[in-house]
Order: structure tokens, then sequence, then C-alpha cells
């Protein structure tokens, strides 16, 4: 059946799109671009921040591109002078009632809002923010809540609810007092919040970030009687090349390993070791849940977010979890134990620092049941994101480095 297509015109451009396609969609197909701010493809597409209005011949004020559906025979400007001024107006009020010290953010460099300043000449990037109330939600291991930087675009609240399915955030007060934040205006902290980051991944400033903590390894990596211990997760090696203008999905394993030993860490392991452990723990408590016909089926528990998830949601289900930590949990518990007795080395000297994807990680480091004899398996957990920051400030042109291999034998996995 031949589909359905609509003609129309935008920017002296014939466009076809098919009946149903929104504005935005159309301009997109045909190359032409169209600003946007709080859109989400199939999450997000609500209109509410206007940056991508555009002007529909025959029709008064401006259209919603994002919302708007193309009809057969349309004619639109995208980049008229009364649009382009409209979106400046637009600009400058979100960032003068939402936006607060844009310069010292942790996405400074990789920020929509700012993007979009530079794109319409709004110089002034520094901002008093109007919520006096809220400054900044610090008190989970995981995320960081700056509401000063927040300008209610709701993709955060659209990724925790329709993605995640879990509603920890959403828009609450009113008119000017209008802000995200939680049930009760609670820390995310005391929440049903699994700490996924998802609503980090949406946030187009910095109003959510992860909760850096890479003074502290700064701090250990100087100190000449510590033992500091890097594992990373497999996930980093094809991610942390993007930090550096580098191809997506580039394995930067070598460099990594290199770029690492130059911050100063005395081993760098693989994570995959731990992952290897965790395969054969698991399998071997399956086959015992399996002969007892107990607890079946049995689930992993490799994700602290879903582990978080169940104890507040399901927590009929704990039972079928595995007992088994996660890879990187197990993997420093064996650091601290076989691996440093076998090295001659007081685990109480050894830090173990996770380089992973996740900052559920940072909140699973710090859980009760990941200590052993009053010392954590892990003693730190960083983002893909955060040692970017470190060979950043240290100087270390990583599309430079050389190739180096993990350390052996804790490095090796299948």
């Amino acid at each position: 059946m031949k589909e359905d297509l609509v003609t129309l015109t935008i920017d002296n451009q014939e466009v076809k799109a098919k009946k149903g396609t929104t504005i935005l969609q159309a301009a997109r197909q045909a190359g032409i671009d169209i600003p946007t701010l709080c859109f989400l493809k199939d999450i997000n597409e609500v209109g509410d921040c206007r940056m991508c209005i555009v002007e529909v011949e025959g029709r008064r004020g401006f259209a919603t591109s994002c919302i708007q559906k193309v009809e057969e025979g349309m004619i639109v400007h995208t980049n008229t002078p009364n649009v382009m001024e409209a979106r400046h107006v637009i600009l400058d009020l979100i960032i003068s009632n939402h936006a607060k010290d844009c310069l010292t953010c942790t996405r400074s460099g990789n920020c929509e809002l700012q993007e979009l300043a530079t794109k319409f000449n709004i110089s002034k990037v520094e901002f008093e923010g109007q919520r006096a109330k809220h400054q900044i939600d610090d008190l989970s291991p995981s995320i960081v809540r700056d509401f000063n930087k927040c300008i209610l675009c709701r993709r955060c609240v659209a990724a925790c609810k329709n993605v995640q399915k879990i509603g920890a955030i959403d828009c609450i007060n009113r008119g000017f007092d209008s802000c995200i934040s939680t049930v009760g205006d609670h820390s995310l902290n005391d929440v049903n919040c699994t700490f996924c980051g998802q609503c980090i991944e949406a946030c187009p400033t910095g109003a959510l970030h992860e909760k850096e903590t890479i003074d502290e390894v700064w701090v250990k990596l100087k100190d000449p009687d510590t033992y500091v211990i890097a594992q990373t997760a497999p996930a980093v090696r094809v991610a942390l090349g993007e930090e550096f203008d580098m191809p997506i999905g580039e394995n930067v394993t070598g460099k990594m390993v290199t770029s690492l030993k130059r911050l100063g860490f005395d081993k760098v392991f693989d994570t995959n070791t731990g992952a290897d452990f965790t395969i054969m723990e698991e399998a071997n408590e399956f086959i015992e849940r399996f002969q007892e016909n107990e607890n079946l089926p049995m689930i992993t528990s490799c994700s602290p977010g879903w582990v978080k998830y169940i104890e507040m949601n399901e927590p009929e289900l704990l039972p079928h979890l595995s007992t088994c930590k996660s890879p990187h949990q197990m993997f420093g518990a064996l650091l601290k134990t076989y691996y440093a007795k076998k090295e001659g080395i007081d685990p109480k000297k050894i830090y173990v620092v996770s380089v992973m994807p996740c900052i559920a990680k940072k909140f699973e480091r710090q859980r009760a049941e990941m200590k052993n004899e009053e010392l954590y398996d892990v003693d730190n957990v960083i983002t893909t994101r955060e040692l970017s920051r470190m060979i950043k400030q240290a100087n270390i042109e990583f599309t430079k480095l050389e190739d180096s291999q993990f350390d052996s034998p804790m490095g090796e996995a299948t």
C-alpha cells in the first residue's frame, strides 16, 4: 500500500513527508535545522520551551514545530526576522530566569543551552537564578541537582517517568514557584530514585550531573603510602575516546590503560576479570538452587540500580536475587584479600578506584554490605566523564598516547 505523503514548502524548498509527521521532523529530513531545547524524540515532545517556533503562511502567530503536524500545501518559514527575534527573547528569558554560574558547570562545552546562547550571540553566561529556596541537592552519593541551572524543560521528568517507569521526579508547585523536584520536595537520596542516571543523560544543561569525586582520587594518587588500583568496566574503553573527539565507539583500551598509569595508578586491572568470577559464582549458586528447587527463577544482582528498584518496588522478589556481589565489587574484595596477601600489601593501604559507566555504582560502593572488616571493597567510583576530566587536568594528550596492556594476572579475562 502506498504511503500517504504530504507536500509542503519549508524555506522555499519542496518537502515530502508522511502524513502525521511534525514540521520539525520534516525539516530535519530535508536537512533544515530548527533549534530545540525541551524536545527529546519519542520521550519529551511537548513544545514547552518554544525554541522551535516557525512561521506558517496564512496563520497568525507562531507554530511550535515539534508538535505541529504537516499539512498539504503548507508553507513554512524557519528563520524570518520575527522568528529569530522571538527565539532570542525566549532564550534570553530562559537563561536569565533559570541559569546560574554557567562557566563553572560540569557540562561546560557540552551544554545545549550554552550552544544556543552562542548561536544567538548571547555573550553573558553568568546569571542569578530565582530559586532562593532551592540551591543544590547533593545528599545522594550518585546525583547532584543544581536547581539554578534548571530550565524546566521536563526532559528529565519524561525520561524518569516514561522510559525508566520510576517517576521519582516531576514538576511541583505552580507559576513562578514551579520547579522539578520530588514528592514532598525531598532529596533524591530519600525517594524512590534508583540512580540510573537517565535524567542526567536527558538534561540539556548542568542541572543534573554525577557526583564528582576525583578530588579524593587525586589525594590518594599523591600519597606515597597508598597503593592505588584502578579497575575499568568494559563500556569505558569504547566511550572514553568520544571525550577527546575520537570516532564514536572506537576501542581505546590501550590508550586508556596508558593514561591511567600516567595519572599515577600503581596497577590497572580489567573489571572483566571480576565478571569471570561473578559468572562462576552465580553458576554455582544457580545449580544449588536448582537442585533444592528454591527461590527460582534466580535473578542476577549485577546491576545496583536494578537491586534498588526491587528493594523499593518489588520487595517480594528479593529472595530471587543472586547473593553474589556485582563484578566490580567482587573484584574489589578479591584485591583486598587474595591479591593483597599474594603481593604482601597491607589491605588498609590499598585504595581501589572503579571506573564505571553507571552512576548507580557510586551508590552501591558505599552500601553497608560492601564492607569487609571495616574496609570497603571499593573505595571510589568515577565515571567515564570524570576520568576524562582527570586526563585533561593532567594535560595528557590522549590521542597521542601509545597503547599499554592491563597488568597481569588480575588484568586477564575471558
